[in-house]
């Protein structure tokens, strides 16, 4: 009885510990003692579930219990007046209050804008938020990250301190703020899923876990913020990526690249979910955002049959936007890897060489590597041999390194 009642109150934490810090935090205005009081919640719940059993709906168990603890904590501190007079009446019943689920939307929006505030740098962003709205422990972060789970704790306690210090507000900014944290908190979703898709380090190519979690959070963002096309072409982007999962590893765990993949292990039901997240996005109207562009590349492969139909000329085109949109670097590599493939590798060459001046991008696995298959293409075999080298040595991924090397053994 204790084991199942601990299991149902950790499953229970994983999915509902963001709502419950959310719904704290909307009271006590202070993000680092939401979680303390949710955290104490859930001990509550570690202690008390296995003797008076799992409570009907657990979820609002650990909210009400969090809530009553906010407003005990706050009519013990000695600025209990000052606080009084800023939260008003709705601190008295807050309490007893059900459970408001637009107020917890509310709360959950400032939550996740908050977590990902620009005055934090980015490996800051994406532990609060993995923490905050994932519930993940600071071991899961750090094993995840492969680093050290100190440096997880400590990007975590200075971060809510920064907040603090800073006084950032528990509040979803409008206007141009708005927009700009919008971007930040898509990036920091972005980042997390990508980092579970092509991990830049260890020994496996591909961490579901950081997928899944990802796309988790951006699917409550685009329930959170129906309106806002971004967002949603964020999760398209997202769904089609992951639905590649099954294929994109072989039997070793070595990468299978796009045009080498079994697309009948493609996941049907993830490619619709992109699908339709893509539609809502272009539904929404006005210039398409980097995106709803990004989401419409991986539409593209999504709706080829095969390698061989894939519609590069189209792809081609949306890269060209994205990059009068959202000008980079690593935008021109991918735009070099389609305009290679819808004008051939020549073509693709030339875009690629320009931005090698860009010590930044030069000096990342990719470059090599696609100059590396471009080169090969041309029948330049000794120079696309080095490239293959050079970009082994620079991925910290060993998987990605083994098959690099494979390629510049037989290039």
């Amino acid at each position: 009885m204790t084991s199942d009642a601990h299991r149902t109150a950790e499953t229970v934490w994983r999915l509902e510990s963001g709502r419950i810090i959310a719904g704290v935090a909307g009271v006590v205005r202070d993000v680092g003692l939401a979680e303390e009081l949710a955290q104490d919640a859930l001990v509550a719940a570690l202690e008390q579930w296995p003797e008076s059993g799992v409570p009907g709906n657990p979820g609002a168990w650990l909210m009400t219990v969090a809530r009553r603890r906010a407003v005990d904590r706050i009519r013990r501190d000695h600025r209990y007046a000052e606080r009084l007079a800023d939260i008003g009446h709705r601190m008295e019943t807050a309490a007893t209050a059900e459970v408001d689920p637009e107020r917890i939307e509310d709360d959950m929006l400032r939550l996740i804008f908050t977590a990902c505030h620009p005055v934090l740098p980015e490996p800051s962003r994406v532990a609060l938020t993995l923490r905050m709205l994932g519930g993940l422990t600071t071991t899961e972060i750090a094993r995840a990250f492969l680093i050290p789970e100190p440096t997880v704790a400590q990007r975590i306690v200075r971060a809510k301190k920064t907040l603090g210090d800073a006084g950032v507000p528990f509040e979803v900014p409008s206007g141009a703020d708005r927009a700009d944290r919008l971007s930040s908190v898509l990036a920091v979703l972005y980042l997390i899923f990508n980092e579970g898709y092509a991990a830049t380090s260890g020994d496996d190519w591909l961490r579901g876990d950081l997928c899944r979690e990802a796309l988790r959070l951006g699917r409550l963002l685009a329930g959170l913020m129906s309106r806002e096309a971004e967002v949603h072409g964020l999760v398209a982007l997202m769904e089609v990526q992951a639905s590649r999962a099954r294929a994109r590893t072989g039997p070793s765990g070595e990468p299978v690249p796009l045009p080498a993949q079994d697309r009948a292990l493609w996941d049907p039901l993830l490619v619709r979910r992109g699908f339709a997240a893509l539609l809502r996005a272009r539904e929404l109207g006005g210039p398409p955002g980097p995106y709803v562009l990004q989401a419409g590349i991986a539409a593209c492969h999504a709706r080829a049959a095969t390698a061989a139909d894939t519609d590069w000329p189209q792809i081609a085109a949306l890269y060209d936007v994205l990059a009068r949109v959202a000008p980079s670097p690593v935008v021109e590599l991918n735009r070099a890897v389609a305009v290679g493939m819808a004008h051939g590798p020549a073509a693709g060459l030339a875009v690629l060489d320009a931005v090698a001046g860009d010590a930044p991008v030069r000096d990342r696995h990719l470059f090599p590597s696609v100059r590396g298959d471009l080169l090969e293409r041309l029948g330049r075999d000794a120079e696309a041999r080095a490239e293959f080298r050079r970009a082994a040595e620079l991925t910290a991924n060993e998987a990605e390194r083994r098959a690099l090397l494979r390629r510049a053994g037989g290039a």
